[in-house]
């Protein structure tokens, strides 16, 4: 486990969370005009299946997702990890251990894998206050910190917006201080091993 190379995505899993609820629905669908008229409490079913999947596609990935995170935070306390850090990103969990100079990461899209590595993998951390623009058109949309393990960049963001804000907001400050204070204890892990 902490020597294994990590992956964000398990295409096999994702293929199967999106498709198989898909196939289900066009399956269902398919039976119901070929073999019934269509009318009467019949005709709901494609709706409620459709329903059904949305429901899996939105509610399910989270929950896999906080599975994941739980699994992961289980698997360092059974191990004797101290959890100095968790940062619950939208894409990831990223977990610092600076007592032992550990770390741990679960990736949305890879959620039955949890990551267990010493922090001395990562050649590098930073964080990105995603700064473009000048003058009155300065600002960012994305702060986030990243760090590369075994040659893979992980971005996780602590502010996101669909509209560019100015650097001096409190929000984009409030992110770029979330950011700082993960690169500070993922430096502090790397050097404490």
């Amino acid at each position: 486990m902490e020597n294994e190379k990590l992956k964000k995505v398990d295409f096999v899993y994702m293929l199967v969370f999106i498709l198989a609820p898909a196939v289900v629905f066009v399956a269902v669908t398919f039976a119901l005009v070929k073999f019934t008229d269509g009318t009467g409490a019949v005709a709901m079913l494609p709706v409620l299946l459709l329903a059904g999947c949305v429901a899996w596609w939105v509610l399910g990935y989270k929950s896999m997702f906080k599975k994941g995170a739980d699994k992961l935070a289980k698997t360092m306390d059974e191990r004797g990890l101290t959890r100095n850090m968790t940062f619950n990103g939208k894409g990831s969990v990223v977990v610092v251990d600076a007592v032992h100079g550990m770390m741990g990461i679960v990736y949305a899209a890879n959620p039955r894998k949890q990551y267990i590595f010493p922090a001395s993998r990562v050649s590098k951390a930073w964080t990105d206050d995603g700064k473009s623009g000048s003058g009155v058109l300065e600002g960012t949309m994305r702060v986030s910190f990243r760090f590369v393990v075994d040659g893979i960049e992980n971005r996780v963001d602590t502010f996101v917006s669909n509209s560019k804000w100015k650097m001096t907001d409190p929000k984009i400050l409030e992110g770029i201080s979330k950011a700082d204070t993960m690169v500070e204890i993922i430096n502090a892990a790397k050097a404490g091993k």
